[in-house]
């Protein structure tokens, strides 16, 4: 194991308590997922005995790279199914658990063909169906939600209206279900969650409290070789000659999955784990990444040549699925987002971005998702 991979590699030890361990298990929900893999992989490195969910977690395809990941590091799986939108499924997983780290929501680039259906129902009701099950449970102590900075913001020109950056004490107000529907179902979804948790503390019920974290646009090696996240296929589309003729310039606030695997199980752990953290590594355009990557691959990849200016993402936007509003909101537009608080109360020490991505890169010709030129 390097130094690099050792659960303790951003510990600080001068603002650390832990008044939870690992003696009893910890629910993963969706923990085939992108993100959640690398939170089981951090809770099996750290010796944990996991209860993972998955809808299907007899299927090898799906599962293969957590059971992999059991068979490697001192901690234990244990697979269970469940599903967002089946009450009570995730019951027989949280029975006997101290920690439930939720991060089972739907993920898509772009707008859905039926948003309420496919982003803002699975959401919404999926946390109220695991906190729920969490309120039943006899020994649940503390909830962590995967929640996103779309909860903190709709589109950069928030962050241009409020004339500073933005942090964990601003909500998103200006994403529908007609723009930004997974925007408004991550913030609908961890507003919910807060409520719930409020609604015990006033019956004077409290039994768990809850800490969220919000992750910018995350990148960064995948722990499977399949194409299934939003955040791989966009990698994709930017070197495989997809976006050759050209993308327009837009800022996001980026973070490596890696470090947003550490920062559930910190927030699981700290004492001083409260409130929402905002997890961001670099507050970056696409172009910064383009640059980074045609440095590091040359012709091996298929990179965007021209930055298509404002004027014609007018014009050419809604053919491809983006309204005038999006375009008006998000192109050439900066954001900056505040990760202040992730690093003083969760110890994060953020990978670089061009780093990320490169090793993103990197996995991706291995497992044959990507064949150099």
């Amino acid at each position: 194991m390097s130094p690099r991979d050792r659960p303790g590699r951003i510990y600080d030890s001068s603002i650390v308590q832990t008044p939870i361990s690992f003696s009893a298990p910890v629910a993963v929900t969706g923990a085939t997922g992108y993100v959640a893999a690398h939170v089981v992989r951090e809770l099996l490195l750290r010796g944990a005995t996991v209860h993972a969910t998955a809808r299907e977690p007899t299927n090898q395809a799906k599962v293969k790279h957590l059971t992999q990941l059991a068979e490697e590091l001192p901690g234990t799986l244990k697979l269970f199914a469940a599903d967002l939108l089946d009450v009570g499924s995730f019951a027989s997983a949280i029975d006997g658990c101290e920690v439930v780290i939720h991060t089972a929501s739907p993920f898509e680039l772009g707008e859905a063909k039926n948003p309420q259906r496919d982003l803002i129902d699975p959401a919404l009701n999926g946390t109220r169906n695991v906190l729920s099950t969490c309120s039943s449970s006899r020994t649940v102590r503390r909830v962590v939600l995967t929640s996103s900075t779309y909860a903190i913001y709709g589109d950069p020109s928030d962050c241009v209206a409020r004339g500073r950056p933005l942090n964990e004490d601003d909500w998103n107000e200006t994403s529908s279900i007609s723009h930004g529907a997974y925007a408004l179902s991550k913030t609908l979804a961890e507003r919910e969650a807060w409520a719930i948790e409020a609604a015990q503390t006033a019956k004077d019920e409290a039994k768990w409290r809850l800490v969220v974290v919000n992750p910018g646009f995350v990148m960064g090696p995948s722990l499977t070789s399949r194409n299934d996240s939003a955040s791989i296929d966009f990698l994709l589309a930017l070197i495989d000659g997809r976006r050759a003729s050209g993308i327009w310039q837009f800022y996001a606030p980026w973070v490596d999955v890696r470090d947003v695997g550490y920062a559930h199980v910190e927030a699981a752990l700290r004492a001083g784990a409260e409130g929402r953290h905002a997890l961001v590594g670099a507050n970056a355009g696409v172009w910064d990444v383009i640059n980074g990557l045609r440095e590091d691959f040359g012709t091996k990849v298929l990179l965007p040549r021209m930055r298509v200016p404002k004027w014609l993402a007018y014009l050419a936007g809604p053919a491809k699925g983006y309204s005038w509003t999006y375009v008006s909101r998000n192109v050439d537009v900066p954001l900056q987002i505040d990760a202040a608080r992730s690093r003083a109360r969760l110890g994060l020490s953020y990978r670089p971005l061009r780093e990320t991505v490169r090793e993103h890169v990197e996995q991706m010709m291995r497992d044959g998702l990507y064949v150099p030129r």
